[in-house]
């Protein structure tokens, strides 16, 4: 057993501790700025869809992830097969 060690005072965990509470604040301000980007694109994105098929809102899952170097939105819709018969698809062609 080292007795210098023994007798030296242990390193303070405090400033570890703070450091890795002001990333984790850090990191929950981010988030919450991305749940506003995050609903608006997932209703933009139904909105556009919604013009060309029909889809049930219960049906669709957004989620966003974020990396170090990149964002990742995932968005899950659950479109039935008939979903384009029930609703027309409009090419921007006038009908004369």
């Amino acid at each position: 057993m080292n007795l210098l060690r023994f007798f030296s005072r242990s390193p303070q965990s405090a400033p570890a501790a703070r450091e890795r509470l002001q990333v984790l604040l850090a990191h929950e301000r981010a988030s919450t700025g991305d749940s506003e980007l995050v609903t608006k694109l997932r209703d933009e994105i139904l909105r556009v869809i919604a013009k060309h098929v029909k889809i049930d809102d219960d049906k669709v899952s957004v989620k966003m992830e974020r990396g170090d170097q990149v964002s990742t939105l995932e968005v899950d819709i659950e479109i039935p097969l008939d979903a384009a018969k029930k609703k027309p698809v409009n090419s921007g062609k006038k009908a004369a």
